[in-house]
Order: structure tokens, then sequence, then C-alpha cells
């Protein structure tokens, strides 16, 4: 037992957990910390200039390492700045432990904000710390809930009191998680019984495949069922993208979402069910067709059966069940059955190869748009970066032509944001370079999203991480002009040709990105010509500093 102030206490926690970044931006309240942080140079805090930046470095960093990550605001103030992204966390079920300090306990009466209730909506768990005696018990509690299944944000707030008391404590060892845990096996031999006949199975895969390291498991299970693969979300690399069965991502509520996968008999999802962020009237609450048979995997037994009709409910990681669910279905397929899975992977390898050649006559026909189009900058983007580059996207509606010009089939290779605010990648670029030191990493984003977070160029610049960022720039929210559209045609089944004004959503001139960049100590350059974009990003590469490079496109709606 070591007698100690509540402020080095928790810094001697950290150390114990192996912290090696706190991602912040301080106010009076975290003054104990700051000083405190001068005794513990095994820690280093990284500063942001906007809360925003340091949950996105947050949350990339804790995905990368795949540890928890902690983040440090400003009482009331600064912590309702980080909500925004903080919310994404929750949804991609990052583990991030934040942090903030509070005024002294005996202010209650004075008027002294409840953090632990302000952000309960964004977390897990939350609390809040009044004594000493509370810090180590708060923490070891935090550390564990952020990381336990289904993963996801803590919140521990100190009071000002509880910093500066001194007490008794022992810094306890690190104690394991063991997160991976098996599904029932009455509910895997269910599932068998309706897989094996199938006729048109179909698989939908979510973040949590990456998050287990299942990739694997989940293209063995498609190869032997030679069912189609689509992803609810591809926060993380769930599914090789070049492989025959994968056919792209699925927006469940929206239209194509049942045009995709009306003709299947057998629907098997595993993780969290996305609903591609419906949020207009008259939702489809069914995504699937009555005589489907559906069968739900995932970590988290409150996401599955609370909205769907379901079959079969596998409570497990999915790594380990799918590996049991691979395992009883080799067992029980009949040779026709085995055959007839074979025959569907031909066909489905066959408009893999169609799909592939349609993507190429796009991209030939978009070719000399002017302004350029997304696709041949994203084009000249895939020829140009490093073998081994990460690649980190918050380009919203030019993620398209990232995979129509890209392939992203080993793990740890692309990274994206999950949730509705936007923001993310600016943050997210630099956690996921200070994570993979070795690596190369280009993070492409969308205009409207990298205003949400441009202060991370400071960070980029006075930390010197080397991030290649890539701006979409269309002069617009142009996934707003898409949304309207869609409310237009679909919802309200306006079929007037009348134009829309689009109103709130353009961006009269052309933010002016090199500028802001150059302002803030991150060397940038415009560029308008396509010709000239890979040149630009060999030399940022080789420069090993942060850059930035503003690519006009053309924003306009098909």
């Amino acid at each position: 037992m070591a007698n100690m102030s509540g402020v080095q206490s928790i810094l001697e926690i950290f150390k114990s957990q192996g912290v090696k970044y706190i991602f912040g931006n301080p106010g009076t309240s975290e003054s104990p910390f700051m000083l405190e942080l001068e005794k513990h140079p095994e820690i280093e805090y990284i500063l942001v200039l906007q809360e925003g930046v340091a949950i996105g470095m947050a949350d990339s960093y804790a995905r990368s390492t795949n540890k928890p990550s902690i983040v440090n605001l400003h009482i009331e103030t600064g912590l309702a700045n980080g909500i925004s992204l903080l919310h994404n966390s929750k949804e991609s079920r990052t583990p991030i432990i934040v942090t903030a300090g509070n005024k002294d306990i005996r202010q209650l009466a004075n008027g002294r904000t409840d953090l632990a209730e302000m952000v309960r909506l964004f977390t897990k768990s939350t609390a809040e710390v009044t004594h000493p005696e509370q810090i180590s018990t708060s923490l070891r509690k935090a550390f564990s809930e952020t990381i336990s299944p289904p993963a996801g944000p803590t919140f521990v707030g100190f009071s000002a009191n509880s910093l500066d008391e001194f007490h008794e404590i022992d810094i306890s060892t690190v104690t394991k998680n063991y997160t991976k845990f098996q599904p029932d096996t009455s509910a895997i031999e269910d599932a068998v019984k309706i897989l094996a006949p199938a006729t048109n199975p179909v698989i939908l895969v979510g973040d949590q495949i990456y998050q287990s390291n299942a990739t694997e498991e989940v293209v063995q299970l498609s190869e032997i069922l030679g069912s189609e693969v689509y992803s609810m979300s591809f926060a993380g690399v769930n599914f090789p993208t070049s492989h025959p069965n994968y056919r792209g991502d699925i927006k469940l509520g929206y239209l194509n979402s049942y045009q995709s996968i009306e003709k299947a008999d057998v629907v098997l999802a595993i993780g969290k069910l996305t609903d591609g962020y419906y949020m207009f009237s008259k939702p489809r609450l069914e995504y699937f067709n009555s005589n489907i048979k559906f069968i739900h995997m995932d970590v988290d037994a409150n996401s599955i059966g609370n909205t769907q009709k379901t079959d079969v409910s596998l409570i497990s990681d999915p790594k380990v069940g799918l590996s049991s669910l691979i395992t009883v279905l080799q067992s029980e397929l009949s040779k026709n059955q085995l055959k007839t899975s074979a025959s569907r992977n031909k066909k489905l390898l066959l408009q893999k190869r169609k799909i592939e050649k349609d993507k190429k006559m796009q991209i030939k026909n978009d070719w000399t748009k002017s302004p350029m189009s997304p696709t041949r900058m994203m084009h000249e983007i895939s020829k140009s970066i490093p073998e081994n580059t990460i690649l980190v996207d918050d380009s919203v509606t030019s993620k398209e032509a990232i995979f129509k010009t890209m392939n992203f089939n080993k793990p740890n290779t692309y990274y994206s944001g999950s949730g509705g605010a936007l923001g993310w990648g600016m943050g997210a670029g630099l956690g996921i370079k200070l994570s993979n030191p070795d690596k190369p990493v280009i993070c492409i984003m969308g205009d409207g999203s990298a205003m949400m977070t441009i202060q991370g160029l400071w960070t980029a610049a006075n930390y010197n991480i080397p991030v290649v960022n890539i701006i979409c720039n269309n002069s617009s929210y142009r996934v707003l002009k898409i949304n309207m559209d869609y409310y237009k045609n679909h919802v309200l089944k306006n079929t007037s040709k009348e134009t829309t004004k689009y109103i709130g959503m353009n961006f009269p001139e052309r933010i002016n990105f090199e500028g802001i960049s150059n302002s803030m100590g991150v060397p940038a350059q415009t560029i308008s010509n396509p010709e000239k974009l890979s040149d630009a990003i060999k030399k940022s590469f080789d420069s090993g500093k942060p850059s930035l490079i503003d690519v006009h496109i053309n924003g306009e709606i098909n």
C-alpha cells in the first residue's frame, strides 16, 4: 500500500494498464492532471485544439491497437464538444475511457454539473469519483467495461477534492480480460439445420468480424455455402472486397436492400444490425421478407431478436462461433449439397467478373470529366500509394469511388468511421499513424467532414505525425443532396422534375484548404488537374511530414 494523491494514483493506474498516450484538451479543472503529468514522462499528452479531434484519435488508436485509449476533456464545456464523435465511438463499439475534472464535491449546492449523467446516453457506463478512495475501483470497472463485449466508451469524472486529497492505494496488476466465448451448441445445431438445405443463402457482415479477427472464418463459411456476402458496415476489413462472393455494402431499411436480398431463403447476419441511418418517415421496420429464415450472431445479447423476427440467436464471439458453425455444417452437408454450393460459387465468380468490368467502364466514362470525377481521383490515388499503406476513409459520398478503384483484402489496411457524426477522419488518421508508426497512412476526407475538426492539422504539425491528408472538395454537403433526392423520390414519391434548390447544402465558393492547412503548419497544395495528383501524393509521402492535398472534384448528383 502506498500513500499518494488521487491524481497521482490515476496516472499510476494508467501506467499499470500500459497507457502510452492521453488525447485531450485541458481546462482549469484539469490542472491537477497536467501538473502531475510532468512527473510521468512515460505517458505523452497529445494536445488538440478541438475536442472532436481527441475523440477521433482515441477511437482509431483503440481500434488499431485493440486496447483501451484515454481521453481527457474539460468539465462540461469540453465534454459537450466531444459528445458528437463519442456517439460514433459507441456505434462502432470502441474501447475508450473518457475522463474529466469537475468542481469540488462541497460545491454541490452552488451549481455543479452531473458529468456522468451528461454522457450516459453515449457510453456503456459512467461514474464520478468524489473521494480518492473510489479511484481504484472506478477505474478498474471502466477498463473492464470498455473492453468487455460489446466494447464501448466509458466515462469517469473526478471532483477537484478527489484529485488533491491523499489516500492509501495498492496499484494492482492488470486484470486480463477473456472476451472470447462460445455459442450454445443447440443453437449451432439449429442454425445448421436451416443453412444446410438453403438454396440461396446470404451473409451480412458487420464490424464485429474485423474486431474479433474472424475474416478468414466468414470467408470459409461463404465458400462452403456458396453465398453472397454484403457488408452492413465496413469500418474495417470485414471481408476481402475482391472475393468473388462479395457484393459490397447494403443499407438495411432502404429500398435497394430489399432488392438485393429479396430472393434469399436464408440470411445470416454477423455483428450489429446497422440500418443505414434511415431518418425519414414511413420506415420499413422489418428488414427481411417473411419467407426468409433469419439467423443472427453477435456478442451482444441485447442486439439479437429485439427488432427483427429471428429464427436462431447465436450469442457468441464471431471467430469462435463461426468456427463451431463451420465444423458442424461440414459434417452435415451431403455430397449433393456441396455440389450445389460449388455451382453457386461458380455463378458468383462470373457475376463478379461482370461487376468488375462494369466498374472499369464507369471509370473510363468518368475519365475526362471536369472538374475531375471522384472515380478518377481515387484511381490516381490507388496507383500512387505504397503497397503497405493504411487508408483512413472519411470521404462520405466519395466512398463509393474508393471501392470502385481499390480493393481491401488484408486486415488493418482500411479504417472508416461509424455513426452519423461528421469530423471523425482528421483525428482518426493521426491515431492510426501513432499506432502504426512504420506504415504509411493516407486519410481521405470529404470537405464538409474535414471542416468539422480541421484543427487536427495543428496537432499533426506540432507532433510531426506524418499523415497524407487528401480532401475531396466538391464544395457541398453532397450526402444531404443524395438523401434529399431519396426523400423526394421514394418517401414522398414525388414524380415532379422540378429542380431542388438544396438549401443549406452548397458552399458558394470552394473552401481554401490549402490556406487553412499552411496557416496551421501543414504544407498543402491544391490540385484540379488529375494528371498532377499522383506526383503530389508521392512527394507528400517522401517528405516524411504531415501534408494536405486539396483535390477539386465534381459534386454532381446523378
